[in-house]
């Protein structure tokens, strides 16, 4: 197949996009297929339209060009007004599929899912209304809610409007503050008072319009990922200090993951039907990762579920798909497979 990998964007995952893209591009590529890696944002100039999948690649230098914005994209976002960079639109037309390896704003959230909906193209993941929906925390709450999957008590906040203390709304300190569309835990923090609490407020608002104040639960973390309405093997995230932050996710050796994660069979099929809930609630039909907390009573709570999960080579949907007898190389081939049933 000819497939554009797409990664890279403006979103504050960007660099972590890069990583996952460059991951997905060199293993489609070891199985045979035509994959290029694009930047969504910055494009490819001078490209060769007659030429735009090569037989010989390579990725490492595509990988480079992109990083090579990463200081600039900040500044050249304020200077455009279009997203789409040089030759995306025309390279993703004449793909197979576009594979997307975008996390966060602006490509996670549905407006790209959309866009490639009205133009005829082909992508991996879930459609534009799930995106849009499970990029939303305080709108996923509410739908948790309504479907009966079991999540924190939390309430919404805006910049502008008076902003409701944790005691005002029922909950007590420590109290969790996140923005409302962030991901990779960026812009997270707790709070054990309110002079935390304002301070966290500030760190939410400073990246984005909307956040969510929910109750601090306790507990193990774990993530299951759903193909095709399926939960794969259950996998537990330790840190080995403090929560599962930014630094946790994405630096080596500071994190301890195991898969199957070491629970009752109970509890791992209890999670497993939670999951495949949570990606049904949302319409996430292709593949999708649902992440959870567990305190030592058993009670589980369902944190968010991601549309595009990370395809790093730490990443957790990988990892639990190598569990279940799914190498790397085949796992991309499959979420390619689930999502195209989506245009049939």
């Amino acid at each position: 197949m000819n497939i554009v990998v797409l990664a890279g964007g403006t979103s504050t995952e960007r660099k972590v996009s890069i990583v996952s893209g460059t991951n997905v591009c060199k293993a489609l590529r070891e199985k045979g297929h035509r994959a290029v890696l694009v930047d969504v944002f910055c494009g490819v100039e001078n490209a060769d339209a007659a030429n735009f999948f090569p037989a010989d690649y390579d990725v490492d230098a595509a990988s480079a060009y992109m990083s090579s914005f990463d200081d600039r994209i900040e500044e050249m976002a304020a200077q455009r007004s279009a997203f789409f960079g040089p030759a995306v639109i025309e390279m993703c037309q004449q793909a197979d599929v576009a594979f997307l390896a975008l996390h966060g704003a602006n490509g996670e959230d549905g407006r790209i899912q959309a866009a490639f909906d009205l133009m005829g193209i082909r992508y991996t993941g879930a459609g534009y209304q799930s995106s849009a929906l499970a990029m939303d925390k305080n709108i996923t709450k509410y739908i948790f809610q309504a479907k009966g999957v079991p999540t924190a008590k939390g309430y919404e906040i805006n910049r502008g409007d008076a902003v409701p203390t944790p005691e005002e709304r029922g909950l007590r300190y420590p109290v969790f503050v996140k923005p409302a569309c962030g991901g990779s835990s960026v812009g997270c923090t707790i709070a054990n008072d309110a002079d935390q609490f304002r301070a966290s407020v500030d760190i939410a608002f400073g990246l984005e319009p909307k956040a969510v104040v929910e109750e601090y639960f306790k507990g193990r973390e774990f993530s299951v990922g759903v193909i095709e309405g399926k939960a794969l093997p259950v996998i537990e995230i330790a840190p080995k200090e403090g929560w599962y932050d930014y630094k946790h996710k994405y630096e080596p050796g500071v994190t301890i993951e195991t898969c199957p994660a070491e629970i009752t069979a109970e509890q791992t099929a209890r999670m497993q039907r939670h999951a495949e809930a949570a990606a049904k609630a949302l319409g996430i039909t292709s593949y999708g990762r649902v992440d959870f907390l567990m305190n030592p009573e058993g009670e589980m709570i369902v944190l968010e579920a991601n549309t595009l999960p990370g395809m790093t080579a730490t990443s957790l949907m990988p990892q639990e798909a190598a569990a279940d007898g799914i190498p790397y190389g085949d796992l991309c081939e499959k979420l390619i497979a689930v999502s195209l049933k989506n245009f049939k």
